[in-house]
């Protein structure tokens, strides 16, 4: 499962360009003409799915992540179940919003989007390494998973499965696009926490809490 920024409610990204309907559905037509179909459009094809697989190997995203420095590869991050990735994104999420708003003694809003993606591929097994690696889930310091996958990424292999950090799951590190195919909406989520509250509430439904994440715990 991958777990991006998303909006439960779509939004018309032709309506900046006149104030007039008629024009957006000509700017819609000409946009379908001048696309090129591919033999993956639901992988390729901007706003569509390509944000869920090719956006993270672009190398104008790469950025350092646990796997990565961010200057060789990028990797793509997904987890076996939906609460791994929750976990994991309600991290990095947090982070961000402490950064923004650390005095803000208000309720702050994000939206997610979760699919399912199949993954073809043989990736390395580090499930049952921790006890002799325990770098692996280090919160502090990605100085050796990094080199891990520098080391794994130029002997050209697929990807990592390993313990997730953040919590008792499972998550996928992916290397390479071509093992990622068949993405499927599976959910949208609603993140929400006040900065001064060590609290993250997390929505499948609007307004109706489903898990309450503490992020101390994540850290």
């Amino acid at each position: 499962m991958r777990n991006i920024k998303g909006i439960r409610a779509s939004q018309d990204l032709f309506d900046d360009l006149s104030p007039d309907p008629a024009d957006w559905a000509i700017a819609i037509t000409a946009e379908g003409e001048g696309s090129t179909p591919t033999r993956a459009a639901l992988v390729t094809r901007p706003f569509d799915y390509g944000s869920v697989i090719t956006y993270t190997f672009d190398p104008s995203h790469w950025n350092a992540t646990r796997y990565s420095d961010g200057r060789r590869f990028g990797v793509w991050y997904g987890s076996l179940d939906l609460k791994t990735t929750v976990c994991e994104t309600v991290y990095h999420w947090h982070r961000f919003v402490m950064d923004c708003f650390p005095d803000e003694n208000r309720v702050i809003t994000g939206e997610r989007r979760v699919c399912d993606v199949r993954c073809d591929a043989l990736l390395v097994d580090l499930r049952d390494r921790v006890d002799e690696a325990p770098e692996l889930l280090s919160r502090t310091s990605y100085v050796f998973s990094q080199n891990l996958g520098a080391y794994l990424h130029a002997q050209g292999h697929h990807g990592i499965l390993a313990p997730s950090a953040r919590c008792e799951g499972t998550n996928a590190a992916v290397f390479r696009p071509d093992g990622l195919s068949h993405v499927r909406d599976r959910c949208f989520l609603t993140y929400r926490c006040n900065p001064t509250l060590d609290a993250v509430t997390v929505e499948r439904q609007r307004g109706r809490t489903w898990l309450t994440l503490s992020p101390s715990t994540l850290y």
